[in-house]
């Protein structure tokens, strides 16, 4: 079973690739890092409630839909 990290991983790389934007223009979108947001989605680290409330108003979903 995958972790929590790497199920957020998982569903923020979907969801910025469905929406056609970069992990450049993501992060430009939410203030944070663009490694930042690389190793989000390399699952390297795990998220903080802020950097999940930043890219989930980014991609336009719930900090719930990205954690199910």
């Amino acid at each position: 079973m995958a972790s929590v990290t790497e199920r957020v991983a998982a569903r923020v790389k979907k969801l910025r690739a469905k929406r056609g934007i970069s992990q450049e223009t993501l992060a430009e979108k939410t203030g944070l890092n663009r490694l930042t947001i690389t190793r989000l989605e390399a699952a390297a680290h795990p998220p903080n409630v802020e950097t999940l409330d930043k890219i989930a108003r980014a991609l336009q979903v719930t900090v719930a839909a990205l954690v199910k």
